[in-house]
């Protein structure tokens, strides 16, 4: 830490200079105003101990000088008896506190610790502020980079319409929080948000997911059940890669979309839903349906509006955040203080090309946290070679 003395007192700098020394800061000196506001621009310290009466320039101008230029480090003011006044006006225009002459070795530092501390404070509040003002606008996606930016503004853009939505992006870019983004942005977002991965259902049960089965339907069906259709009446279903759907089955899909209807298996008559479909996929559908690989009028049913997400290694500018809330996700569920990571270790995480993306970050990220020592910070030696 970097402490300014301005004094135009030598014996004051002198003994100041050999206490903060001994308190382990870096001392600069300036013995007038003038020589202090320069000192400041070039040094950039962390702390400025000012006298209040001085020739020339006194502390009431040199504070209002170096803040009105925009200076952050913290000022501290010096008095004596008889210039209170001085000193407390030195605080309105911007100072932190104030010393009071004469004062000891102990006095000094005891009140340049509490400013540290109360500039660690701000710094904190002020990291929450961005977190919390972030998650606010984008619903929890970290969204600084511009390819991402532009993304969430398009998906908060379109949740206002019940318009079909397809999401494209490599596994693990976020699809399915892009979705929730837009049912709880759109004016469905106090029904059901329901999300299924297509891939993961076998295929033979894939009727009665989507769209349920009355008792006796086939063997095993003991009782009525509803399906994702209506579990998500009135909300929002997530189709997630459905791209893996088997044709026979996005037939049924595209005409539950046209018409708004289902028909549950075993049942001879259809019923009305009211349902959002968002829709995703890792796989360029576009040419999957050109090339065979998909209904190409299913496509344009979902593709009203399709939305492209950037893989992790286009995004830089959001890993040192994205690091740090899944630090403290991690730590949140692990039941322990989310450790710093160091700047090595952040250059390390931002040369890797990240195919995995978010996931594999999250993953490399909790192996981090069982490895690091404990009250430790996160370093190259905790991430994988």
């Amino acid at each position: 830490m970097k402490v300014l003395v301005v004094d135009d007192d030598a014996g004051l700098r002198k003994t100041l200079s050999l206490i903060l020394d001994d308190g382990g800061y870096e001392v600069i000196l300036a013995s007038d105003a003038e020589t202090g506001l320069r000192m400041a621009r070039e040094a950039s310290p962390d702390f400025i101990l000012t006298d209040v009466r001085m020739p020339g320039m006194d502390g009431l101008e040199f504070v209002e000088r170096y803040k009105g230029e925009g200076g952050t480090a913290t000022v501290l003011v010096m008095s004596a008896y008889g210039s209170m006044n001085l000193a407390m006006d030195a605080m309105k225009r911007g100072a932190y506190d104030y010393l009071h002459k004469p004062f000891g070795a102990e006095e000094v530092l005891l009140t340049l610790k509490k400013a540290e501390e109360r500039e660690d404070l701000r710094r904190e509040v002020g990291r929450l502020r961005e977190e919390v003002a972030v998650q606010r606008r984008y619903g929890g996606i970290v969204a600084e980079a511009p390819a991402m930016t532009r993304v969430v503004d398009m998906a908060r853009k379109v949740a206002r319409h019940p318009t079909s939505v397809l999401i494209q992006g490599d596994t693990g870019t976020g699809k399915e929080l892009v979705a929730r983004l837009i049912h709880e942005e759109s004016s469905r977002s106090g029904e059901a948000f329901v999300a299924v991965n297509c891939g993961a259902i076998p295929e033979n049960l894939l009727e009665s997911e989507f769209f349920g089965h009355v008792k006796g339907a086939f063997s095993g069906a003991d009782r009525d059940r509803e399906g994702l259709f209506d579990a998500a009446h009135g909300g929002t279903l997530f189709l997630d890669e459905v791209g893996d759907l088997p044709e026979s089955l996005q037939v049924k899909l595209l005409r539950a979309l046209q018409e708004g209807e289902i028909r549950r298996v075993g049942e001879s008559a259809n019923h009305d839903v009211d349902v959002r479909v968002i829709a995703a996929s890792n796989r360029n559908l576009k040419e999957a349906s050109v090339e065979g690989g998909f209904r190409e009028d299913l496509y344009f049913r979902l593709a009203v509006v399709t939305l492209s997400l950037p893989s992790l290694r286009e995004r830089p500018e959001d890993l040192p955040m994205l690091t740090r809330l899944l630090l403290e996700r991690h730590a949140q569920r692990m039941g322990m203080e989310a450790p710093a990571i160091t700047p090595e270790a952040l250059e390390c995480l931002a040369r890797y090309p990240w195919p995995g993306n978010v996931r594999e970050l999250e993953n490399v990220l909790e192996r981090a946290m069982v490895l690091v020592e404990e009250d430790g910070a996160i370093t190259p030696a905790e991430l994988p070679g």
